[in-house]
């Protein structure tokens, strides 16, 4: 969806270049461009966020050199790297995907030093494709 809504805007403004449409058409193109990115990135996860009673509980994760662990008050779970087909990477998190319906959200902001951060993305990029 977030690909379909930036060819769309891109198609606006190749239209607009090319005087086939109006700078209206354009400016409304625009703001709903504005309106999508910003329910993609901030609105739709604040709404998933705070009603999921799994965010809400305090967790941690160990990266490991033959795997990672989660950690919760209820229980641990270990996964070896192999369990984990690929990973993205989004400006809050980083996504652990085992396959195309399941994954883990990772904060960036639980790390201390942009150091960790930096550390995770070079273990994840030995350990997965990305």
């Amino acid at each position: 969806m977030l690909i379909v809504v930036n060819i769309f805007s891109i198609g606006a403004f190749i239209l607009y270049m090319t005087n086939m449409v109006s700078a209206m058409a354009f400016l409304l193109s625009s703001l709903l461009w504005i309106i999508l990115m910003a329910s993609f990135w901030f609105i739709m996860p604040h709404m998933v966020y705070r009603r999921a009673e799994t965010f809400k509980h305090e967790f941690s994760m160990d990266f490991l050199s033959d795997g990672f662990r989660l950690t919760h008050a209820k229980g641990a779970r270990f996964w070896e790297w192999k369990s984990l087909d690929t990973y993205k990477e989004s400006p809050h998190f980083f996504h652990l995907y085992f396959d195309t319906r399941s994954f883990l959200l990772v904060p960036k902001n639980a790390f201390e030093t942009t150091e960790q951060e930096k550390e995770l993305r070079a273990i994840l990029n030995i350990n997965t494709k990305r």
